[in-house]
């Protein structure tokens, strides 16, 4: 069974920071992509930023700039920078990833969500 859990989020005040981690754990043969989506209340939930295994990434025109997706691939983890925060930034944040539990076998799994809410 594979597990991403997530932690670091919280309630910032505008321009504040805050880092979000995912660690995924359990039978894996190998992680591949892995992501950051955010569902604020009454929207969709849209991708925020997405790192590749080789370590290339890729974010939303939204939080280009401020925000910072990393991973470390000997402990299965993930990380999201975020700075400057904005109150439109709050929402639940999502880690998501796809996981081969075995040699070519590929699924696709969800964290619980972390909140994070920007306000003063």
């Amino acid at each position: 069974q594979v597990q991403l859990v997530e932690s670091g989020g919280g309630l910032v005040q505008p321009g504040g920071s805050l880092r979000l981690s995912c660690a995924a754990s359990g039978s894996i043969f190998r992680v591949n992509d892995m992501d950051w989506y955010r569902q604020a209340p009454g929207k969709e939930r849209e991708m925020v930023a997405r790192i590749t295994s080789g370590g290339l990434p890729n974010y939303a025109d939204s939080v280009k700039g401020r925000f910072t997706i990393s991973r470390d691939n000997a402990k299965n983890t993930v990380y999201l920078e975020m700075n400057s925060l904005k109150p439109e930034d709050t929402a639940v944040y999502y880690c998501h990833a796809e996981i081969e539990v075995t040699y070519r076998f590929t699924y696709s799994y969800w964290g619980q969500g972390t909140q994070v809410t920007v306000s003063s």
